[in-house]
Protein backbone atom coordinates (compact mmCIF):
# COMPACT_ATOMS: atom_id res chain seq x y z
CA UNK A 1 0.00 0.00 0.00
CA UNK A 2 1.86 3.56 -1.06
CA UNK A 3 1.76 6.52 0.59
CA UNK A 4 0.29 7.99 -2.09
CA UNK A 5 -3.04 5.59 -1.56
CA UNK A 6 -3.60 6.66 2.25
CA UNK A 7 -3.50 10.44 1.89
CA UNK A 8 -6.45 12.01 -0.20
CA UNK A 9 -5.47 13.86 -3.50
CA UNK A 10 -3.65 17.19 -3.56
CA UNK A 11 -6.48 19.38 -5.65
CA UNK A 12 -6.28 22.83 -3.86
CA UNK A 13 -4.61 24.99 -1.73
CA UNK A 14 -1.87 24.11 0.18
CA UNK A 15 0.06 21.25 0.89
CA UNK A 16 3.02 20.09 3.02
CA UNK A 17 5.25 17.04 3.65
CA UNK A 18 7.24 16.59 6.58
CA UNK A 19 9.39 13.78 7.03
CA UNK A 20 12.04 12.17 9.42
CA UNK A 21 13.64 8.44 8.97
CA UNK A 22 16.21 6.58 11.46
CA UNK A 23 17.84 3.53 10.28
CA UNK A 24 18.58 0.81 13.35
CA UNK A 25 21.83 -1.89 13.17
CA UNK A 26 19.46 -4.84 11.84
CA UNK A 27 15.75 -5.68 10.52
CA UNK A 28 14.67 -7.47 14.00
CA UNK A 29 15.93 -4.13 16.30
CA UNK A 30 13.86 -2.21 13.66
CA UNK A 31 10.89 -4.47 14.16
CA UNK A 32 10.92 -3.88 17.81
CA UNK A 33 11.30 -0.35 17.86
CA UNK A 34 8.77 0.13 15.78
CA UNK A 35 6.15 -1.23 18.00
CA UNK A 36 6.99 1.38 20.40
CA UNK A 37 6.68 4.08 17.63
CA UNK A 38 2.99 3.02 16.57
CA UNK A 39 2.11 2.76 20.59
CA UNK A 40 3.16 6.71 20.23
CA UNK A 41 1.17 7.29 16.87
CA UNK A 42 -1.90 5.71 18.21
CA UNK A 43 -1.81 7.85 22.09
CA UNK A 44 -2.80 10.98 20.75
CA UNK A 45 -3.24 12.65 24.10
CA UNK A 46 0.73 12.61 24.34
CA UNK A 47 1.70 14.15 21.37
CA UNK A 48 2.31 17.57 22.79
CA UNK A 49 4.87 16.21 25.19
CA UNK A 50 6.38 13.97 21.92
CA UNK A 51 7.30 17.41 20.13
CA UNK A 52 8.52 19.05 23.38
CA UNK A 53 7.11 22.42 22.40
CA UNK A 54 4.66 25.20 23.83
CA UNK A 55 3.38 24.95 20.00
CA UNK A 56 0.57 23.04 20.38
CA UNK A 57 -1.69 20.77 22.96
CA UNK A 58 -3.99 17.45 21.50
CA UNK A 59 -7.08 16.06 23.67
CA UNK A 60 -8.21 12.68 22.19
CA UNK A 61 -12.39 12.75 22.54
CA UNK A 62 -15.08 10.33 21.72
CA UNK A 63 -18.06 11.18 19.20
CA UNK A 64 -19.44 13.62 21.76
CA UNK A 65 -16.77 15.64 22.24
CA UNK A 66 -15.90 13.93 25.64
CA UNK A 67 -12.05 13.59 27.27
CA UNK A 68 -11.06 9.67 26.69
CA UNK A 69 -7.76 8.77 27.69
CA UNK A 70 -7.01 5.13 25.15
CA UNK A 71 -5.21 5.12 21.72
CA UNK A 72 -7.10 6.44 18.60
CA UNK A 73 -10.36 5.18 16.73
CA UNK A 74 -11.84 5.93 13.79
CA UNK A 75 -14.56 8.86 14.53
CA UNK A 76 -13.16 10.39 17.38
CA UNK A 77 -11.94 13.87 17.50
CA UNK A 78 -9.32 15.86 18.20
CA UNK A 79 -9.33 19.32 20.07
CA UNK A 80 -6.25 21.30 19.52
CA UNK A 81 -5.18 23.86 21.50
CA UNK A 82 -2.91 26.23 19.46
CA UNK A 83 -1.17 29.51 20.97
CA UNK A 84 -3.31 32.23 21.14
CA UNK A 85 -7.30 33.33 20.78
CA UNK A 86 -9.29 30.07 19.32
CA UNK A 87 -12.62 30.76 17.78
CA UNK A 88 -15.96 31.33 19.28
CA UNK A 89 -17.40 28.00 17.89
CA UNK A 90 -14.78 25.91 18.61
CA UNK A 91 -14.93 26.90 22.48
CA UNK A 92 -11.58 28.25 21.89
CA UNK A 93 -10.16 25.46 20.02
CA UNK A 94 -9.75 23.70 16.93
CA UNK A 95 -11.09 20.54 16.14
CA UNK A 96 -10.56 17.39 13.81
CA UNK A 97 -12.54 14.53 13.22
CA UNK A 98 -10.63 10.98 12.80
CA UNK A 99 -11.36 9.72 9.58
CA UNK A 100 -9.13 6.75 8.90
CA UNK A 101 -6.85 4.66 11.14
CA UNK A 102 -4.85 2.19 8.73
CA UNK A 103 -2.84 -0.99 9.66
CA UNK A 104 -0.54 -2.90 6.96
CA UNK A 105 1.87 -5.28 7.12
CA UNK A 106 3.64 -7.23 4.17
CA UNK A 107 6.91 -9.11 4.35
CA UNK A 108 9.77 -6.27 5.16
CA UNK A 109 7.18 -3.26 5.31
CA UNK A 110 4.92 -2.74 7.85
CA UNK A 111 2.75 1.06 8.10
CA UNK A 112 0.18 2.97 10.68
CA UNK A 113 -1.41 5.92 9.22
CA UNK A 114 -4.14 8.20 11.27
CA UNK A 115 -5.80 10.17 8.75
CA UNK A 116 -8.02 13.81 10.37
CA UNK A 117 -10.00 16.30 8.67
CA UNK A 118 -10.95 19.84 9.99
CA UNK A 119 -14.50 19.23 11.77
CA UNK A 120 -17.25 20.42 13.72
CA UNK A 121 -16.73 21.00 17.24
CA UNK A 122 -19.20 17.80 18.77
CA UNK A 123 -20.32 19.87 21.83
CA UNK A 124 -21.92 22.77 19.90
CA UNK A 125 -24.88 21.31 18.26
CA UNK A 126 -23.76 22.52 15.12
CA UNK A 127 -22.21 21.07 11.48
CA UNK A 128 -20.45 24.35 10.77
CA UNK A 129 -16.57 23.05 10.54
CA UNK A 130 -14.76 24.47 13.78
CA UNK A 131 -10.95 25.14 12.74
CA UNK A 132 -8.49 27.54 11.10
CA UNK A 133 -8.55 25.11 7.59
CA UNK A 134 -11.70 23.99 5.24
CA UNK A 135 -13.25 20.66 6.12
CA UNK A 136 -11.43 19.84 2.26
CA UNK A 137 -8.18 19.78 4.18
CA UNK A 138 -6.77 16.69 5.63
CA UNK A 139 -3.42 15.48 7.70
CA UNK A 140 -2.01 12.32 7.30
CA UNK A 141 0.03 11.08 10.26
CA UNK A 142 2.21 8.07 9.23
CA UNK A 143 4.44 6.00 10.44
CA UNK A 144 6.42 2.82 8.55
CA UNK A 145 9.32 0.22 8.72
CA UNK A 146 11.17 -0.57 6.03
CA UNK A 147 14.07 -3.31 6.55
CA UNK A 148 15.88 -1.60 9.44
CA UNK A 149 14.71 2.14 8.15
CA UNK A 150 11.61 3.26 10.06
CA UNK A 151 9.66 6.40 8.73
CA UNK A 152 7.50 9.11 10.88
CA UNK A 153 5.53 11.40 8.48
CA UNK A 154 3.02 14.25 8.31
CA UNK A 155 0.77 15.31 5.19
CA UNK A 156 -0.90 18.63 4.57
CA UNK A 157 -3.51 18.39 1.71
CA UNK A 158 -5.78 20.87 0.57
CA UNK A 159 -5.27 23.37 2.97
CA UNK A 160 -7.04 26.73 3.06
CA UNK A 161 -8.43 29.67 5.50
CA UNK A 162 -11.67 28.43 6.61
CA UNK A 163 -13.35 31.82 6.39
CA UNK A 164 -17.04 30.40 6.27
CA UNK A 165 -18.31 30.49 9.82
CA UNK A 166 -21.19 32.81 11.32
CA UNK A 167 -19.04 34.81 13.38
CA UNK A 168 -16.66 37.75 12.02
CA UNK A 169 -13.99 37.24 14.39
CA UNK A 170 -13.45 34.11 13.67
CA UNK A 171 -13.34 34.70 10.47
CA UNK A 172 -10.35 37.04 10.37
CA UNK A 173 -8.87 35.28 13.11
CA UNK A 174 -9.40 32.13 10.85
CA UNK A 175 -7.72 33.71 7.95
CA UNK A 176 -4.51 34.67 9.74
CA UNK A 177 -3.71 31.37 11.09
CA UNK A 178 -4.26 29.55 8.13
CA UNK A 179 -2.84 31.64 6.18
CA UNK A 180 0.06 31.23 7.93
CA UNK A 181 -0.26 27.36 8.08
CA UNK A 182 -0.47 27.38 4.29
CA UNK A 183 2.58 29.42 4.43
CA UNK A 184 4.42 26.89 6.39
CA UNK A 185 3.93 28.21 10.06
CA UNK A 186 3.10 24.76 11.13
CA UNK A 187 6.30 23.44 9.54
CA UNK A 188 7.65 23.29 13.13
CA UNK A 189 5.26 21.62 15.33
CA UNK A 190 4.93 18.66 12.65
CA UNK A 191 8.67 18.37 12.34
CA UNK A 192 9.05 18.73 16.04
CA UNK A 193 6.61 15.77 16.76
CA UNK A 194 7.72 13.30 13.94
CA UNK A 195 11.24 13.95 15.53
CA UNK A 196 9.78 12.94 19.20
CA UNK A 197 8.08 9.88 17.34
CA UNK A 198 11.28 8.69 16.64
CA UNK A 199 13.21 9.78 19.95
CA UNK A 200 15.19 7.31 21.93
CA UNK A 201 15.67 4.42 19.47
Amino acid sequence: MKSSKIMPKQEIGGQMDVIEQISLVNEEAAIDFFLIVRERLLAVNNWGKLAGTALSAFQLTNSFGNRVDRLVEIGDYIKIDIPGPGTVLGRGYDWVKVEQVIEHTEPGMEKVAIVVKPANNPLSGSSVTAHFLTHEASSTFLIKRVGRHIYAEEHGRNEQPNVYMPNTIDNLRNMLVGWAAVLGFSYPQWKALVRGLLQGN
